[in-house]
């Protein structure tokens, strides 16, 4: 098996500049890069990530704990945190930690035993005993999708003050409350004014931010909130599903329904078909969560389209940025959604199917937990 010494008397080199080329760790004149990397290749010379990690106490390696890893919306955002933790040259260790508080606290600890050198993680709803063990043993960590309170993060109690306690984590999410309050905009703009939510799980940011876009958005429009139109679909299909017939039985349905992820989208779609409810005929449909086939539904989708694979590969980013720069500040990044316009809202179709951006750059916030 050939050793460094041997790429390094092949290519003419010291051991310390294959070092540097393998590492990227100083920058190397480009025809002697070449060379190594020819050496490299004619010798088959595979580098002991093993020794390696041994002496520089990394293993460029991360960890990913993102529950429901067969949704969609999840599957596009662990494509964009594998490219880009590849073109790092980091690989990946994954579990899933199936949204359960107890669960996601053993699979923190069996990653960190496995020396990740850091962690991504969609945190449960109350992930309290996570972040406490990712706290105590100040394990880099981005957490995704989910936002945590300062509160948590910091271990303090209610009405602590965020942002204390030493940086040892970031976020990185998308917006939710102003993409909400526009698709409740857009319904009350077509003349609705029973308009209904299907929500997610409760205590989940998401959730959180989503069910305060809708109130924004009716209040915006001028229509007074019932609290019947609210329910919780607990982020779930068939939870979505009870949730819509619950919604279709009340004596005043309502006359459109905004679900808040993927889902949730399917299950209300089962319930609304099983009630023999057509879209947007009966009831017009707009959704959180785009995603691949939603156009070849007939009627089209009209959606909010999270850039998924793009909050992967930017929680990669961060997280490089926190190994780099241990005592940086936290910061939370927060990514733009878009505006899908299809038909399901009633809207005649649009050539192309057009798509409007909520934003134009991602936000990002410098005190730790604080929520735009």
């Amino acid at each position: 098996m050939a050793t460094m010494a041997d790429v390094a008397r092949s290519a003419g080199v010291s051991v310390a500049t294959v070092s540097h080329v393998l590492n990227g760790t100083r920058p190397v004149l480009p025809h002697t890069r070449q060379a190594v990397l020819d050496a490299v290749d004619a010798l088959g010379y595979t580098p002991n990530t093993l020794a390696r990690s041994l002496v520089t106490s990394r293993t460029r390696s991360i960890g990913l704990a993102v529950s429901a890893i067969s949704n969609p919306y999840f599957t596009e955002i662990l494509q964009g945190v594998e490219a880009a933790a590849l073109e790092a040259g980091y690989s990946l260790l994954i579990a899933d930690p199936h949204d359960d508080p107890g669960h996601e606290r053993k699979v923190a600890q069996l990653l960190h035993e496995r020396r990740v050198d850091g962690m991504i993680v969609a945190p449960s709803a109350h992930p309290h005993d996570l972040v406490g063990y990712l706290r105590r043993h100040a394990v880099p960590t981005v957490f995704l999708d989910r936002v945590i309170d300062a509160r948590v993060l910091d271990g303090g109690e209610e009405g602590g003050t965020p942002g204390e306690g030493a940086p040892w984590c970031d976020q990185v999410c998308t917006e939710s409350s102003g993409p909400t309050a526009g698709l409740v905009a857009h319904l009350a703009g077509l003349g609705h004014r029973r308009i209904g939510l299907v929500a997610g799980l409760p205590g989940l940011s998401t959730t959180e931010e989503r069910v305060t876009g809708y109130l924004d958005g009716l209040a915006a429009a001028g229509v007074a909130p019932d609290e019947r139109l609210l329910v919780s679909g607990n982020s779930e299909s068939a939870g979505a599903e009870q949730a819509t017939a619950t919604l279709l039985s009340l004596p005043d349905p309502p006359t459109a329904l905004v679900t808040a992820n993927n889902a949730m989208t399917i299950g209300a779609l089962r319930a609304l078909r099983r009630h023999g409810r057509s879209v947007p005929d009966d009831i017009a449909l707009c959704c959180f969560d785009d995603f691949a086939w939603a156009d070849l539904f007939s009627p089209g989708l009209t959606a909010i389209a999270q850039p998924s694979k793009e909050l992967g590969a930017q929680a990669v980013r961060v997280l490089l940025d926190r190994l780099r720069e241990p005592r940086r500040p936290s910061r939370t990044v927060r990514l733009p959604c878009a505006f899908v316009h299809r038909t399901s809202c009633g809207c005649p179709e649009e050539p192309g199917g057009a798509t409007r951006p909520e934003h134009t750059e991602p936000s990002t916030l410098s005190e730790k937990g604080t929520v735009s």
